[in-house]
């Protein structure tokens, strides 16, 4: 027989159960609708920070750059869009023309080859003559390669560096005046995993993203008092041609899809993720996956492992080519 203490006991029991069942809940539903908010007023604030902002993007008819070029002509932004390709960049322009919803602008498009130093000055002036300044300044041209150390001619690891790191740091100078004059500017340099890690038979693209990371690093400490923002975006992998055009040991094209590549998170997805870390202003961007976000804390905590773990997967490559 069950005593009535018992059955009190129980019974308060219940009561406090559901007691917290209905304070729980909304409370979580709470906390859940506050972040919701918080998360749609950032993107409310990054689209007023863009829109009617001069926006210049290079590398701006292929993969990343191009979807950059969509996210922000959608967000009303005024783009000058930059490449080697002028016809190109001449139907890219009309295409976001002619998808236009809403308030945007008619793109202005700009040619010139960032492995040619000479072109750079008067790129620049081009540049400031569309809309008389630069409000952010995409660096995303680029080029990656493919190689053994000891087999790849100096004269490729000179073009990497030129293309990657001497060109967006030559066109950065070159527009960084206007910026500090008017006290207001944000540079954005596309980097790479590879920038804060090296992998193997990537020799000459990692370090050009190593420079890249180290240049724009100062020049965000630099820059803070004239008040011009500096952003480092770091990707993985993304679904694009890049390891295409790469260039290999010898200067040739590679030609191919590499597994990684192909496996990447689409352009659409990380140029959406780029819009959203400039309106933020933030200053360094990780987008990876979590076990090379974890790299880059073992090479930091335990170097000893990172090298072991990069030579097994040399090893495990020389392999797989040579099979």
């Amino acid at each position: 027989m069950i005593s009535p203490s018992f059955r009190k006991g129980m019974l308060k029991e219940r009561v406090m159960d559901l007691a917290s069942q209905t304070t729980i809940l909304p409370l979580l539903f709470g906390c859940l609708g506050i972040f919701s908010l918080f998360r749609l007023l950032q993107r409310i604030r990054s689209k007023a920070y863009l829109r009617n902002a001069v926006v210049v993007v290079t590398g701006a008819t292929s993969g990343l750059g191009r979807e950059c070029a969509k996210v922000f002509h959608a967000a009303g932004a005024k783009l000058v869009l930059c490449g080697r390709n002028v016809k190109a960049l001449e139907e890219l322009s009309r295409e976001l023309a002619g998808s236009s919803q809403g308030q945007t602008h008619q793109p202005f498009v700009v040619t010139f080859d960032l492995a040619d130093p000479g072109t750079i000055a008067a790129a620049a002036a081009e540049i400031l003559q569309c809309f008389g300044y630069v409000d952010v300044l995409i660096n995303n041209a680029g080029i990656s390669y493919r190689g053994t150390i000891s087999d790849t001619i100096v004269d490729v690891d000179r073009k990497v560096m030129e293309i990657n790191y001497f060109g967006p740091v030559a066109l950065t100078k070159a527009l960084l005046p206007s910026m500090v004059e008017r006290k207001q500017g944000h540079i954005v340099a596309i980097s790479s995993i590879q920038g804060k890690i090296s992998i193997p038979f990537r020799s000459a693209y990692s370090a050009s993203k190593h420079a890249t990371q180290a240049f724009f690093d100062c020049l965000r400490a630099e820059m803070e008092e004239a008040n011009i923002k500096v952003t480092v975006i770091s990707p993985g992998y993304i679904h694009t041609n890049l390891s295409v055009n790469a260039v290999t040991a010898d200067g040739s094209r590679y030609g191919a899809l590499d597994k990684n590549t192909a496996q990447g998170r689409s352009a659409a997805e990380v140029a959406q993720d780029v819009f959203d870390a400039v309106g933020k202003k933030k200053k360094d961007v990780l987008l990876t996956d979590f076990v090379p976000s974890m790299a880059v804390y073992i090479r930091t905590l335990a170097p000893g492992l990172f090298f072991r773990i990069m030579a097994s997967r040399a090893r495990k490559e020389r392999k797989s080519k040579s099979s």
